[in-house]
This record gives structure tokens, sequence and C-alpha cells, in this order.
């Protein structure tokens, strides 16, 4: 514990000396044994920076150590059998989602690994199929969304057929919560913290991009990168950090990534017949395919630390009941529980709800301000003698009901 501390003690000296620098992040590429003891200790300070290093947790055996310790669970607790078919989840209710996760698992498997038979390909499938099936029924509050297979097939590959329902259970309950509500309108609202982060590390570049909707992260954002990042080592390690950080560092991450294309994305959207706001969305909706993830991860820790969530304005909008609030705290997000997730998330749906009748309400009073404004008038009537200048405010407000 003591090497450990020391460890975090002298970059957090080289952070005082130097401002912009990022204590989480180190040059040097975390050995077996550093990361075996953090997470025999369940160290998520010591995790946490090992995952921002260059290489992450190094191999998927050391991630099958790392990740049930980022994601609360016990591993060692946990029964390391494949699932079988008499598993109680089997009978249970069907989801109402799982003819579109049938779909969905059999697009899997598209850049990676290459199998080779068919075989071994159907083998795969069949326990995505089962994971995701298994997760869904035994929450069955949650909602599947398409690009949910993407982030299970990582969860597959990496960890032993033990871990991965416990792992994908809490994932989707208490990290990703968000995306599994009844409709991805608390997504949308998260998207808005990236031209935030832009703004505030380049103005000219937030200025050019100004007519492009956020929307152009939700499928990275959505997914963890899963959907869009090819290459299996590419993607293993940059779930390290995902998963070692609180939810909202995926946002940073493409904020990073952005950041990066400067030069890139100022050469388009020049306002051109085949170069305008749509040519500037494409790009920025597709990543490019030689990301240095290391140099991402890190750049996406100093800003974070530069500009954490609490002081961008879209931070207002996020709902106390969000996963970008309630992972705020790794230690806290520790102790949740499945219950805790599912009480997250009932309250969030009753914020959606509130908040869509609001919009109704007030949409309908809008349509009908005519009518409410003659009301209006003819209480007032009740009460106020006609003089001239009431019936100088009559017809005013009349007008403005009118306009």
């Amino acid at each position: 514990m003591a090497t450990a501390n020391g460890h975090r003690h002298a970059k957090a000296a080289q952070a005082d000396a130097d401002p912009g620098a990022e204590p989480d992040a180190s040059t040097d590429r975390p050995d077996e044994a550093r990361i075996l003891a953090a997470c025999e200790r369940k160290d998520l300070d010591e995790l946490r920076d090992i995952a921002v290093a260059p290489g992450g947790f190094q191999s998927d055996y050391l991630r099958s150590r790392a990740w049930p310790v980022l994601l609360g669970f016990d591993a060692d607790a946990t029964s390391a059998s494949p699932i079988e078919t008499s598993s109680p989840w089997r009978h249970l209710p069907r989801h109402r989602d799982e003819e579109q996760v049938r779909l969905d698992v059999d697009r899997s498997f598209i850049y990676y690994p290459n199998y080779e038979s068919p075989t071994q390909l159907k083998e795969k499938k069949a326990e995505l199929s089962a994971l995701i099936t298994q997760v869904l029924r035994e929450q069955p509050y949650l909602c599947y969304f398409q690009g949910y297979h993407d982030i299970c097939q990582v969860l597959l590959l990496v960890l032993p057929p033990g871990l991965r329902a416990p792992a994908a259970a809490r994932l989707s309950a208490l990290r990703i919560r968000d995306f599994m509500l009844p409709t991805l309108a608390p997504a949308l609202v998260q998207l808005r913290l990236i031209p935030d982060l832009v703004r505030a590390e380049d103005p000219a570049l937030f200025a050019h991009l100004a007519q492009s909707e956020p929307h152009f992260a939700l499928s990275d954002t959505l997914t963890m990168f899963a959907h869009n990042v090819q290459r299996y080592r590419d993607i293993a390690r940059l779930f390290d950090a995902l998963l070692a950080r609180e939810q909202a560092f995926g946002l940073y991450v493409f904020a990073c990534i952005v950041l990066g294309r400067r030069a890139e994305l100022l050469a388009h959207g020049g306002g051109g017949d085949d170069d305008g706001p749509d040519m500037l969305y494409f790009v920025l909706s597709k990543l490019p395919p030689d990301l240095d993830l290391d140099a991402v991860v890190a750049g996406a820790a100093r800003l974070f630390r530069r500009h954490p969530p609490e002081s961008l304005p879209a931070w207002r909008r996020i709902s106390s009941a969000s996963t970008l609030r309630t992972t705020r705290d790794p230690r806290a997000l520790a102790r949740q529980t499945l219950p805790d997730g599912r009480a997250f998330f009932d309250a969030q749906v009753r914020q959606m709800q509130w908040a869509e009748r609001r919009q109704r309400m007030l949409r309908a009073a809008w349509a009908n301000r005519t009518v409410l404004l003659t009301i209006l008038v003819g209480v007032g009537a009740v009460y106020l003698r006609k003089t001239s200048a009431w019936t100088s405010i009559l017809a005013w407000m009349i007008r403005l009901g009118k306009g």
C-alpha cells in the first residue's frame, strides 16, 4: 500500500508543480504485479491510474481481475461455470425486446475475432444471445437498445463465462442505465456536454462546428465506442479506461478525439455544394481508423481535470438520477446494488414523465393563448373599472393573443 500511495503522491506533487499535468496519467507501462496487487486490495484509485496509463490493464487475464473490481462485484465469489441450459433465467418470462436482440446478434462479430469455422461463430453468437437475454430477463425494466450487443460482445470476449452476466448486469443497471430508459432523450441531453468541452478548449473550432448538432456522437457514446472501433485490442484497452472512470468520461474521450481532428474538421463545412454541414456531420460521426488510444485516453483525462462536468453549462440539464451524476463518486458507485439501479431508473422515468406533461401543458397553453387571455381579461374586468387606460390594455392583450 505504501508503494502505491508513494506513486500517487509523487504524481500529485508533479501536478502541483505543473497545473497542466495530469496526475492520473503515467508514461510508464504498468506491470502485472502492480495490477494484481491493486486488484487484491480493491484499490480503485490505483486501478484508475493504471487504466489511464499506456496499455491499460495489458491483457485479458488482468482485465478479468480488474474489471469486476471496477464494476463492484467479487470475481472470486462468483461461480466460474459456463451458462447451463438449466439456468433459472431461462424459465423467466420473455423480455419484450428479444426479437430485436436476435436480429442484432445475427449481425455481431463483424470485425473481431476471426473464427476459423462457421460453427465457432455460431457458438459465440449463441453465447452472446444467452448473455443479453439473461440480463434482460433478470432486469425486465431495462429497455434494450441497438448497440447494446456490441458492448456485451466485448464483455463476452474478455471475461470468463462465470463473470460475464454479473458484469453485464451491473454495467447495465449502474453505468449505462440512461441508455436503457424508455426513450433516448436523456442520452441526447448528455451529448450537449461535448460542445461545451470543445468551446472551453477551442472557441474557433466550436464556432466552426456550431451548425452541427452533437448527435454525431450518439453511436460511439451509446455503445462505449464498441460499434465503431474495429480492432479488438483497441476496444479492450478503451474499456479499461471507460470502466475505471466516471460514466461521463466517454464524452470526454469523444471530445478529445474531436479536438485532435482540428485541422481535418476546419477543412470541411465551408459551405460548398459538396462540403456543407451535412459533410461535416458525416466526418464527425466516423472515427479515424488510426487512433492512438493511449494518447486519446490520456488527453481525455487531462480534459476532465481542466473542465470537470460541474463546470460545463449543459451539466445543469442532467437529471439527478442520471448515471452521469450517480457515478461521480467511484466508491459510492462500488457500493451501489442492482436494486439501487432500479430505483434510479424509476426516479428518472418519473422525471421524464413530468417533463413531458409540462411540455404538453405549455404547448396547449400557447396554442390556446387567445382564449386564455380573453378569460383573463374577463375576470379582470369584474374588478377593474372601465377606463380609457383599461380599454387600451384590453386591446393590447387581445392583439398579443392573436400574434
